[in-house]
């Protein structure tokens, strides 16, 4: 079964970081075979807070977006951003 991680941002407090950290983290998407579902983009909120930002990347399986997400690759990414963004990140196993 397909696996899917789906981040949702509770704030972002440096843009220029995130640019820096989308730019590594899309290569470390692209080494497991990931497929960027939503990046952004426009929205609208129908029930619930309002999130700056959500993205959902398809992966062909769960233990591929498992091991993306513990890779070398994604983890240098991940520094590039940490202390400038609070988000939620889950790994889910598509049906």
């Amino acid at each position: 079964m397909k696996g899917y991680v789906v981040c949702v941002y509770k704030s972002i407090s440096n843009e220029d970081k995130l640019k820096e950290y989308a730019i590594k983290a899309k290569a470390a998407v692209e080494n497991y075979n990931g497929k960027f579902l939503i990046r952004g983009g426009r929205f609208k909120i129908n029930e619930g807070e309002s999130s700056p930002r959500t993205v959902v990347i398809e992966f062909p399986t769960f233990d591929d977006a498992k091991a993306f997400y513990q890779s070398k690759n994604y983890q240098e990414a991940y520094a590039i951003l940490e202390g400038y963004a609070k988000r939620q990140f889950q790994i889910i196993e598509g049906v």
